[in-house]
């Protein structure tokens, strides 16, 4: 009994050494959050964009968790796309880029990923980035073609723009 406590203790000694000494990872992380307020203008400045040209749209804007923080549909803008603008939105989170960006650099992996819930590869989603951090993603439907739902999104980024480079 007494030599195997030596030994024992020789092996953990071991052991510890040769595991790969890692970074002591927090208890608690501090992430940039859209708030509501922001949300809203970004969405209300994206459907306004699209009013201007004679366009009805929805706009949803996303948390950086993919969760819905506002829904706008324009009086004359269909039903459908409120689903289809929240899904544009939920490929710019999953994939960190704009949904257009997407489209064109993987493509070939669309039949798939329009099947999943909250997804689908189309023009009109962006990325909502506030110094540098994702913190959520707008995506625009019912202008005739995504570009044009995507330029309407940029222009509400763009009215906050400001707000966004000097967020803390």
């Amino acid at each position: 009994m007494k030599t195997l406590f030596p030994i024992a203790l020789l092996a953990a000694s071991l052991t510890a050494a040769t595991m790969p000494v890692r970074a002591a990872q927090p208890d608690v992380l501090a992430v940039k959050q859209i708030t509501l307020e922001l949300a809203r203008d970004i969405a209300m400045a994206s459907v306004e964009a699209c009013r201007q040209e004679g366009y009805n749209v929805s706009a949803v804007v996303l948390d950086r968790a993919g969760n819905v923080q506002v829904a706008m549909r324009d009086t004359l803008a269909s039903r459908h796309t409120l689903e289809i603008a929240e899904r544009k939105a939920g490929m710019s989170i999953m994939s960190g880029i704009d949904s257009g960006e997407f489209l064109a650099a993987r493509g070939d992996i669309r039949p798939e990923l329009n099947h999943i819930d909250g997804l689908i590869v189309m023009e009109g989603g962006l990325v909502i980035r506030a110094a540098g951090s994702l913190i959520g993603a707008v995506g625009v439907s019912g202008a005739p073609g995504g570009d044009k739902d995507a330029a309407c999104a940029a222009a509400g980024l763009k009215k906050v723009e400001e707000r966004l480079e000097f967020a803390m």
